[in-house]
């Protein structure tokens, strides 16, 4: 492992990597379902697209932070972004030749997703490793303010740009983006593999048992994965819809689609800015709670809104207030996991969560055949300011943890080895 200075100011490092891929992902998911805006307009198949790119998560999710908890975390990382722009790469070639189809588009969703686990899980897991306990929130906020710039305030326009100007140039640009995220990984010094796994590799199977049972023994991470799934479901009912509610309800052209999305990036900002100086002024816990609150107004208005300016900005207001949500989440999952454990507790935290996420997306295709997309967005904030209600509760008997980052919690033995017949259920499951 590299000397403890090394590794703090490796930051800067994994901010520039952050960056590069970020804005390549932000090209990307404009450009994707533009793509497919251009060949289908069924909103079962556009939702479905989103559902497909989130799915990886729930397939994939716990090998890969088993994966990361086993080797160098920025090799896996350097690894991945170069995988990401061959496939990348790969696609731009096929809408240059005129191939591209929604299947195309399924299939290139599924591969980058299933890469995606391992570069967006060892990205996280670095964290703790080149900041102190108490730089977290900061970092934190750091890493999703390069997200938010890079995936909405530039890369949702350019995405969107560049496509109204010949559809395969949105993939050139984000095959670059992953390049570049991949060279500045190999200037970052140091190693990254965790110290537990500098001796021979426990067995799979047992490793993934011992960050199912770290969580499932914890109540508090238990309620955090609670929260994390359900917002994640209840707000992808209406944003797994969003391309077509500013295509067809609000009346934007795909140009300013990308202009639409901006405005979400402002507010992303705004809360990275704003999470921080919060979770300062006030406990973390009723912080939470609210931000949950404004996601939700801002979906439910979106509903009942058709007016593009007005639109925008609620959207500005969901996206700022899922920001400082992600960054206390964050940052709390930081300070509660042990260094050697963050891969798996990771992987079963990302395949609750995010393998809700295509479940919701589907829900909200399903849903807008019905009651159509602003009706959507109506079900989907009224979810989200019940869930804010819940929040309160499941939290409540743990406010001290979490306004204090867990910090009075004494350090916990090490856990006892899983005997076969939980491993053959495991190995089953």
């Amino acid at each position: 492992m590299a000397a403890r200075g090394e590794r703090r100011g490796g930051l800067r490092g994994l901010l520039l990597s952050s960056a590069a891929s970020n804005l390549g992902d932000g090209i990307g998911k404009v450009a994707f379902p533009l793509l497919g805006a251009s060949v289908t307009r069924d909103p079962v198949l556009i939702a479905g697209l989103s559902a497909t790119s989130f799915l990886p998560w729930l397939l994939f999710a716990l090998l890969s932070g088993a994966l990361i908890d086993r080797v160098d975390r920025r090799k896996a990382m350097l690894v991945a972004n170069a995988t990401r722009a061959v496939v990348i790469g790969g696609l731009s070639v096929l809408v240059l030749a005129g191939s591209a189809s929604i299947w195309l588009l399924y299939a290139v969703a599924l591969v980058l997703g299933v890469v995606e686990t391992v570069a967006d899980s060892a990205a996280q897991a670095l964290v703790p490793a080149v900041v102190d306990k108490d730089g977290l929130e900061s970092a934190n906020g750091k890493l999703q303010s390069v997200e938010i710039v890079g995936q909405t305030f530039l890369g949702g326009p350019l995405g969107s740009i560049t496509f109204a100007l010949f559809a395969a140039l949105p993939f050139l640009l984000n095959t670059v983006g992953f390049v570049v995220a991949a060279v500045c990984l190999v200037a970052l010094r140091g190693s990254f593999r965790p110290a537990a796994a500098a001796g021979p590799p426990a067995r799979l199977r047992a490793q993934l048992g011992e960050g199912l049972r770290w969580v499932r023994a914890r109540p508090l991470m238990l309620r955090l994965v609670f929260i994390a799934l359900a917002l994640a479901l209840f707000s992808e009912l209406a944003q797994a819809l969003l391309v077509l509610y500013a295509l067809q309800d609000l009346g934007l052209s795909e140009a300013a689609f990308g202009l639409f999305a901006l405005v979400g990036g402002v507010g992303g900002l705004l809360g990275a800015a704003a999470a921080p100086r919060l979770s300062a002024a006030l406990p973390r816990r009723a912080v939470l709670v609210g931000a949950v609150a404004a996601c939700g107004a801002g979906f439910l208005g979106m509903g009942l809104v058709r007016d593009p300016v007005s639109a925008s900005l609620l959207f500005g207001l969901f996206a700022a207030a899922v920001v400082v949500v992600n960054v206390i989440l964050g940052t709390l999952r930081h300070a509660l996991v042990p260094e050697h454990l963050f891969g798996r507790v990771l992987g079963v935290w990302r395949t609750a969560v995010w393998g809700g996420i295509p479940l919701g997306a589907l829900l909200g295709g399903l849903l807008a055949k019905g009651i159509g997309t602003p009706g959507v967005f109506v079900v989907s904030g009224a979810l989200q300011l019940a869930l804010a209600a819940v929040v309160w509760v499941v939290v409540s008997g743990h406010g001290a943890d979490v306004d204090s980052l867990g910090a009075d919690e004494p350090d916990e033995p090490d856990e006892p080895e899983l005997d076969p017949a939980e491993l053959d259920t495991l190995g089953k499951s």
